[in-house]
């Protein structure tokens, strides 16, 4: 039984990137173009059939978009080939519709899974304040504190100076003052207007030179974000941060604790967990889609949250062959 399970897992980490990929391409023949809700839709559409060929019985926890009022896979949604695991599932086709429609980068598509029942719901909550660390510095910061102090500290636990800190924050005018204080502090501030999945992955990542993420950001994407880093021993705490009255409303109402401070493992209860991700604009993280001849070409990765093994994978998809097996345009 136990060999049996260790084989599921190795295939939905695996086999899981399909989703993303799909997702991607089909949302990427909107760059540019200035229609956010079309390259939504045509990632929701294509992320949708692609999830018929994965081997889980899927129920979606999180299904980004309604704040945005776009087209989504609504949460409670049935998705996989349904046999398989049950897991609980976090959807987010396209993170970064403003970046695909503009062309801005750092848009990705993006799926979390987690064994059934282990999977924060944030229910109402569209937004929440992040504070994201890798490992060496994960047992320092504290959500509460200043900035300066987490900076102090986390500069410590890296060895390296304050100033030789990154922090990569969202370019929203709620963070203005944030970024004032991290400059007055003495580190750098790397500024994007999308793209915090992708700021709290560089943040966990060793390899990475961004060592922190802060500010506020979407409730649905840190719950992706959790997924992505939970077999890594990075830390992201949290604390839901509703931006209208209508919405903090909602969560009391649906009976959240909206002051408690969430960390990776509060979010995601089990090991059983996976991430997948595609480029669909050109990102620090991964690259985005790329068209060569007939080819399109993605970039994605894909974890395994037991293990903690993270795998990067170009593929090369031919268009004509795929939009011939498929009802997607690719």
């Amino acid at each position: 039984m136990k060999m049996q399970q260790h084989l599921a897992d190795k295939n939905i980490a695996l086999d899981l990137v399909r989703v993303t990929e799909a997702a991607a391409l089909a949302a990427a023949r909107y760059f540019g173009r200035g229609d956010k809700e079309a390259a939504d839709e045509a990632a929701v559409e294509a992320m949708r059939i692609a999830f018929q060929g994965i081997h889980i019985r899927g129920t979606v926890v999180i299904g980004e978009g309604e704040k945005d009022h776009a087209p989504m896979l609504y949460n409670g949604e049935k998705v996989g080939f349904g046999d398989g695991p049950e897991m609980d599932v976090a959807v987010d086709p396209v993170d970064g519709t403003t970046a695909v429609a503009f062309g801005y980068n750092n848009s990705l598509a993006v799926v979390g899974l987690a064994q059934k029942g282990c999977m924060f719901n944030p229910g109402p909550s569209y937004y929440c304040k992040k504070l994201v660390v890798g490992k060496d510095a994960a047992g320092v910061i504290d959500i509460d504190a200043p900035i300066k102090d987490n900076l102090i500290k986390v500069a410590k636990a890296k060895g390296k100076p304050v100033s030789e800190l990154k922090v990569f924050v969202l370019l929203k005018p709620r963070h203005e003052k944030l970024i004032r204080d991290i400059r007055m502090a003495g580190a750098r501030v790397i500024t994007h207007r999308d793209g915090d999945i992708a700021g709290a992955i560089l943040a966990a990542d060793p390899r990475s030179s961004v060592d922190m993420l802060v500010g506020t950001g979407g409730t649905p994407e840190a719950v992706l974000s959790c997924c992505a880093i939970k077999g890594s021993g990075a830390q992201m705490l949290t604390r839901l941060d509703p931006q209208s009255e209508e919405e903090r409303k909602a969560i009391i109402d649906a009976g959240i604790d909206i002051d408690a401070v969430r960390g990776v493992s509060d979010i995601i209860t089990t090991d059983q967990c996976f991430f997948a991700a595609t480029g669909i604009t050109e990102g620090e993280l991964l690259n985005g889609v790329r068209y060569k001849g007939d080819f399109g070409v993605t970039h994605s990765l894909t974890v395994r949250g037991r293990t903690g093994t993270i795998r990067y994978i170009q593929a090369w998809h031919d268009r004509r062959k795929l939009s011939k097996m498929s009802s997607i345009d690719y």
